[in-house]
């Protein structure tokens, strides 16, 4: 059983009138049970993806 599944997440944000793609595509699925780590650099969108994870924030697509 999934406890928590994504497909194709995609998020933009507008800097200065310039949209930035955040996450593009990016899927996931947890399993009950199971521990799993996020890991990357600075800025890479680690914090937005989790935040739409936990529905505080509305993804563009996917």
């Amino acid at each position: 059983m999934d406890a928590v599944s994504a497909e194709g997440v995609k998020k933009t944000y507008s800097f200065s009138g310039l949209r930035q793609p955040i996450l593009d595509g990016v899927s996931l699925t947890v399993k009950q049970g199971e521990f799993v780590g996020l890991l990357g650099p600075n800025g890479c969108g680690k914090s937005t993806f989790l935040r739409m994870l936990a529905g505080l924030e509305q993804p563009d697509g996917g």
